[in-house]
């Protein structure tokens, strides 16, 4: 395994990181309290080309080929100088879960239709799996795709969609016969306007407040036949194709955020002082910032290595789960770690400590929860 890093990759990495210190050097403290979204903060890393990152250059992307180790020092460097952790789960959200499986399993036509304009920040893409009854249970899945003359129709709930409330184009995953179970689910693109197809509200959250979640409704929706991913039935292998990418990029996001999260700890308690010395004098303090210091080199590690053997063209199932799993906890306790350390200000919300811990909390559920995580890597183990 060759974790060392071109040239290129690592200026392109300081590149995101200049980029984001100037286009975002606001404090989010308004935006997180009334759950607020910047358009204008997307549209500023579109034209940088941050969603861009999984769509070939000749569709509007930022390179001649995909790049994953690229894409994940690119996003670690957004999570370290950008204090929005929603923005770059967002953009993660949209080029792992929607972007990509065009790129994979799409026409020719669809490629030319959806990824330019996503890649401008045009439109805005969502990944519609989840419902009600089938969260980790996918194959609960209850809605429908019925087929009719020149397409078909689509009748269901789709539950706590990552940019539901706002999406202009929405890969929706349906069951085009329940018997087969998970070969029976198919992926469609549904716009927004469709006929009976309706966007719910957005709905509060604990953390990562900047980026819309909702519902989604299908009642009868026609979508032409044309607006089918791949053949009938595919559509459960192509949610796991990228689900194996969203779960490793998704997360380097936040590990520039631990980055950053780990500099300001140690500057502050190096410059906090009781009982004459500085707090980072005391071993309790400091062996939390060993911890957290350990926790972001092995999540490093782990994130680098799905990278290269995505990149390589491996399946990397275990290795995913593992990086999944290892990262999303430990930005939690790495968070829960910072606001310790800096007492009282961490816990009041005006010094923009505390809230990477509500931000953290979603990693351990979204994209598959830590419980599904290990119960993948037992069963891989042959349990």
């Amino acid at each position: 395994m060759d974790y060392s890093f071109s040239q290129e990759q690592l200026a392109y990495k300081e590149k995101v990181i200049a980029f984001a210190k100037e286009a975002f050097p606001e404090s989010y403290l308004e935006a997180d309290l009334n759950s607020v979204f910047s358009k204008e903060a997307w549209m500023k890393c579109a034209e940088f080309g941050l969603q861009g990152l999984a769509i070939p250059k000749e569709y509007g992307g930022t390179g001649d080929e995909i790049d994953l180790i690229t894409a994940c020092l690119a996003m670690e460097g957004l999570g370290y100088a950008c204090r929005d952790n929603g923005l770059a789960f967002g953009i993660n959200a949209q080029l792992w879960t929607v972007e990509y499986p065009i790129v994979l399993f799409g026409t020719e036509e669809q490629k030319k239709k959806y990824l330019p304009r996503m890649a401008a920040g045009e439109w805005m893409g969502c990944h519609a799996l989840s419902e009600p009854d089938a969260g980790s249970d996918v194959y609960s899945m209850k809605t429908t795709a019925t087929k009719v003359d020149g397409g078909y129709l689509l009748n269901g709930h789709k539950h706590y969609i990552t940019f539901g409330p706002v999406g202009d184009v929405i890969l929706v995953f349906a069951t085009t016969d329940p018997n087969k179970g998970a070969w029976g689910i198919t992926a469609f693109m549904v716009e927004k306007g469709m006929k009976g197809f309706t966007q719910g509200e957005n709905r509060p959250k604990m953390g990562l407040r900047t980026v819309p979640f909702g519902d989604l409704f299908f009642e009868d929706c026609f979508v032409p036949e044309e607006n089918r991913l791949g053949p009938e039935g595919a559509g459960w292998s192509i949610t796991n194709s990228s689900l194996e990418h969203d779960r490793c990029t998704i997360l380097a996001g936040q590990l520039g955020t631990m980055q950053y999260q780990l500099e300001e700890t140690v500057a502050y308690v190096r410059k906090r002082k009781q009982y004459g010395q500085a707090i980072g004098k005391f071993q309790s303090v400091s062996n939390r910032v060993a911890d957290m210091k350990l926790r972001l080199e092995l999540s490093k590690l782990l994130l680098y290595k799905v990278a290269w053997m995505k990149n390589k063209g491996e399946t990397s199932m275990m290795e995913s789960a593992l990086l999944k799993l290892y990262m999303s906890e430990s930005f939690i306790e790495s968070s829960l770690d910072a606001i310790r350390n800096h007492g009282a200000p961490g816990y009041i919300s005006e010094f923009e400590v505390e809230r990477n811990l509500r931000d953290a909390v979603g990693g351990v559920i979204y994209a598959g929860t830590s419980d599904i995580q290990r119960n993948i890597i037992s069963k891989l183990l042959g349990l």
